[in-house]
């Protein structure tokens, strides 16, 4: 459902568009519809979005914005992040209500995953 004034769509740089959906769909278990080669968008994950063919990344450091998953069990979703070949950029750390890490998948945009659990 579309809301007046609420966010509900996020678009990301894919330097490499296969790669960056077998990331998303083996950690995660999206799944994509391809408009073209250009671009390929997933919904029904919290945020609907795409990808679009690009050289850019997105990152804290260039001053992207960072969007966070939530995870029940942290642990598993890092092995899994590693796994799928994505790259831990920040370890995982303590903050005030729980703890969390920081991935780029194959493309190079940075995401971040958080719990509560094990806090």
């Amino acid at each position: 459902m579309n809301i007046h004034e609420k966010l509900n769509y996020a678009e990301f740089p894919a330097k490499d568009m296969r790669a960056t959906k077998e990331f998303f769909t083996a950690v995660f278990g999206w799944s994509f519809e391809d408009f073209g080669t250009e671009y390929t968008a997933f919904s029904d994950e919290g945020l609907d979005g795409g990808f679009f063919r690009s050289d850019l990344e997105s990152s804290t450091a260039g001053g992207a914005a960072l969007l966070v998953f939530y995870s029940g069990d942290i642990e598993a979703t890092q092995a899994k992040v590693e796994r799928a070949g994505g790259v831990i950029v920040k370890s995982v750390f303590s903050f005030p209500g729980g703890r969390r890490f920081h991935f780029t998948e194959p493309s190079g945009n940075e995401f971040a995953v958080w719990s509560d659990i094990g806090t």
